[in-house]
């Protein structure tokens, strides 16, 4: 089969790779389309520590069973599916608690630290358990289905902050992370939403999915101008999308006493947080970890349009083209945000 293999960093090569065994619980998918994730791009360069050549990256990805396994009795070939990134084992204490994410075997479609290797989807075939393979309705596209990974991240953060209706959300780093979650937040009764990033076309893209307010924190204060906007008092909840101490900080800062912020960027491997005025202000700081079986709420509210992606797709391309596409990702191209490769 054609795959797009990191042989080496800084190095894609198309090359002939052999198709995919699968166990009796797996599925062989027939990739249509995947998405180029941001963490795909870091370990591209080998800064991330999670993407060791050789291998096939890629786990936003979507497309139509070509076999299933021996055990695997309600899929059938043609069937059109999408599947988690995330692989929990189904044994351990907390796969048994329902939390699957934070499996003590945790493995990750595309990706291989020290501890696993498991090819991705920048490939023909890929082959994943059955336990973390959805259904998609007939009517959705595989270019915007390869991005319900990405949403299902948005989606969980959303999900495990306490959000009441009316409350005041900041989402801060606006890509495509941050796009979804403040489109999450804005489905779960947000409704005033606050958005930060440094570049303008990014938060123009924000105010066209239901952000209320933008800041660039190049022109102004961000804790200082939230609380402007929310007379004095500061956001409920703040989403950080980004992972660096300055933008961490300003989410502490920014929310109001009592409130809650939720880290889903992870950039940095350490940062440096206000450490009494979380604690004298009661603040909640939590981590959100990939997702936790939100595909069927993701797929329902992507179907239904309260979730949109189209607009976050600036570009289509087959396969052979991905190595030039990484390059202008990485390059940091303008105006460059969710890249869905086609094999």
């Amino acid at each position: 089969m054609n795959a797009l293999l990191l042989t080496e960093y800084m190095k894609l090569e198309l090359v002939d790779f052999p198709e995919p065994e699968i166990g009796p619980d797996d599925v062989l998918v027939r990739v249509r389309a995947c998405g180029i994730c941001g963490s795909d791009v870091h370990g591209f360069d080998g800064s991330s520590g999670r993407r060791n050549p050789p291998l096939i990256m890629g786990h936003e990805a979507s497309g139509e069973v070509a076999k299933s396994g021996s055990n695997v009795t309600d899929l059938k070939p043609g069937d059109r599916v999408t599947f988690d990134s995330t692989v929990y084992c189904g044994k351990c204490a907390f796969c048994a608690a329902g939390d699957v994410n934070l499996c003590d075997n945790r493995q990750v479609v595309g990706v291989a630290p020290k501890e696993f290797k498991r090819h991705g989807a920048f490939a023909e075939f890929v082959s994943v358990p059955r336990r973390i393979v959805y259904r998609l309705p007939d009517s959705f596209p595989f270019e915007q289905a390869a991005l319900i990974e990405a949403v299902s991240i948005g989606v969980h953060a959303v999900s495990i902050t306490p959000v009441k209706l009316g409350d005041t959300a900041l989402v801060i780093g606006v890509g495509m992370i941050g796009l979804v979650t403040l489109q999450a937040a804005k489905a779960a009764g947000c409704t005033k939403i606050i958005v930060v990033d440094m570049e303008d076309n990014k938060l123009e893209a924000a105010m066209s999915m239901g952000a209320t307010h933008t800041i660039n924190p190049k022109n102004v204060n961000v804790p200082d101008t939230v609380r402007e906007i929310t007379g004095g008092r500061g956001a409920d909840v703040a989403f950080e999308c980004v992972g660096y101490t300055v933008p961490v900080a300003s989410a502490i800062h920014s929310v109001r006493k009592g409130g809650t912020v939720t880290l889903i960027g992870n950039l940095q491997q350490n940062v440096e947080i206000p450490l009494q005025y979380v604690v004298t202000r009661q603040i909640r700081l939590q981590g959100s970890c990939a997702s936790n079986g939100e595909y069927p709420q993701c797929i329902d509210l992507m179907a239904r349009g309260i979730i949109k992606v189209a607009p976050l797709i600036s570009a289509v391309a087959p396969l052979s083209d991905g190595p030039s596409w990484f390059n202008r990702l990485y390059n940091h191209e303008p105006n460059l945000m969710k890249v869905v490769l086609v094999p």
